[in-house]
């Protein structure tokens, strides 16, 4: 059986690997291993950041971006959800000491990325009004 036709017969096989992959970009993210962390991008993989305005394209540019940053980063995921090609990841993205929660969108052509997609929100004071109707997070 090829590995088209196991994942054609055991759809979750696919997902499994493209999770598997996933967790090995962002274990490579969190450890500034930039040549682990980029394997997962096609070679004309574009990606986004909406609230800068930046479009890169292609890998090595990706790459070369991200390896420029200055700032000591961490990752720390808190979930990954996928249906089909379109895997979401939330993370928090912690640049010398400051988190940035980040929601990354990527979009994968076969096992391989070919678009991401990244928000990135600072956190902010819960304002007293609705504190009678949420719980804390961070408890």
């Amino acid at each position: 059986m090829n590995d088209q036709q196991k994942k054609e017969q055991y759809p979750g096989v696919r997902d499994q690997e493209i999770r598997a992959v996933l967790d090995q970009h962002w274990a490579a993210s969190d450890a500034n291993d930039f040549e682990t962390e980029h394997r997962i991008y096609h070679e004309d993989a574009v990606l986004e950041y909406p609230q800068s305005g930046e479009r890169t394209r292609g890998r090595r540019n990706i790459q070369n971006q991200r390896a420029s940053q200055p700032s000591k980063k961490r990752f720390a995921v808190r979930r990954i959800i996928s249906g089909g090609d379109l895997w979401i990841t939330e993370f928090i993205l912690t640049y010398d000491g400051k988190p940035s929660y980040t929601v990354s969108i990527m979009e994968f052509r076969g096992d391989k990325v070919a678009r991401e997609t990244q928000y990135f929100a600072d956190p902010f004071v819960a304002p007293a009004s609705r504190a009678q109707w949420v719980e804390r997070m961070d408890t």
